[in-house]
């Protein structure tokens, strides 16, 4: 299988070395660095018809926020994972900002999110094909988000949990494959339980996507165990990101991940943060429970540093690497 990696948006490097695009720019990453891969600063949940990024002050949220970061500092923490979408909140000069003050390296996104019934789709959307979506999607990862220079490092969609898809939720699955096959960036779907897993898995195979190029949101919903050794077996990623409220049910099944020879496509993380401009009094989640709670219980499991590294580091830099993943065409690479 062809494997083209990608160190700036459609531009391809003899140099081999993982990449990962964050909001200063295109950096190698290693597999020694801590990641949280699925959090949120900022999340505005008004709807795509309705929001307007005037609405917050960027030295309120700082303000209130900032101290959370500072805490990963202890945990050396490198990398966080910015998953709030465009209509949803996405607001990279503020990210940037925070970037800066705190020398965390933050990752943001394209793409668009359909779940809860759309309410998050601009009516623009409604209208154009997957591949006039795709173009304005790797627009931004050429040319930088709203006006300015700041890339994103993954694609971002969700979908409501049924099969068959929504046709609108079909469209986004099609139009992250493009914009993965022009780009090499990772396709980060909230999906929830298994159901509305398979249906873009299918869809991605059949566009020439790799499921190695796609990573199960909130994985953590699905009650079958069997689903995770199937989604493992297909190859995609298992984010299991709920770890800012629901302790117990990932220690199982991190467990039952490692029991069966899957822990190297686990990806952790909190979905925490949550400043929301609608409200007046804030109250943000924090991002330590791996650090304080998750890891020393699994610990007591018998869990190694080095397996804990697989999730926090070495999984992560493989997963949002910049890398085009091909799956075989009847018998051909695409």
């Amino acid at each position: 299988m062809i494997l083209s990696l990608i160190i700036a948006c459609g531009c391809a490097s003899s140099d081999k070395s993982p990449r990962i695009q964050d909001v200063k720019g295109v950096h190698k990453v290693s597999a020694d660095k801590i990641w949280l891969t699925h959090e949120h600063t900022l999340v505005d949940f008004i709807g795509a018809d309705s929001i307007q990024p005037d609405s917050w002050n960027h030295d309120s949220v700082i303000n209130k926020v900032k101290p959370y970061f500072d805490e990963l500092k202890a945990f050396d923490v490198s990398y966080f994972v910015d998953a709030t979408p465009k209509y949803l909140g996405r607001d990279v000069l503020l990210l940037e900002k925070i970037a800066n003050k705190t020398g965390i390296s933050i990752i943001t996104n394209t793409g668009l999110y359909g779940a809860r019934n759309n309410k998050y789709i601009p009516q623009y959307a409604h209208e154009m094909t997957a591949r006039a979506l795709a173009e304005t999607w790797i627009n931004e990862c050429e040319n930088g988000i709203d006006g300015t220079s700041i890339k994103p490092g993954f694609i971002k969609i969700g979908v409501d949990n049924s099969d068959p898809l929504h046709t609108m939720h079909q469209k986004l699955v099609k139009a992250a494959a493009l914009t993965h096959l022009k780009t090499g960036l990772t396709i980060v779907s909230h999906t929830g339980k298994a159901k509305g897993l398979w249906p873009q898995l299918e869809i991605l195979k059949e566009m020439g996507v790799s499921p190695a190029s796609f990573i199960w949101v909130h994985a953590q919903a699905e009650d079958n165990n069997d689903s995770y050794l199937k989604a493992a077996e297909e190859g995609c990623w298992i984010s299991l990101d709920g770890l800012g409220w629901e302790l117990e049910k990932h220690i199982e099944k991190i467990l039952f991940a490692k029991e069966n020879g899957i822990l190297d496509k686990i990806l952790i993380s909190h979905d925490s943060g949550w400043y929301d401009p609608q409200k007046e009094n804030q109250t943000i989640k924090p991002f330590t429970n791996i650090f304080k709670k998750l890891y020393p219980e699994l610990k007591t499991h018998g869990f190694t540093d080095d397996e804990f590294k697989l999730l926090i580091s070495v999984n992560p830099a493989k997963a949002f690497s910049m890398e085009i993943r091909n799956f075989p065409i009847n018998g051909y690479d695409k």
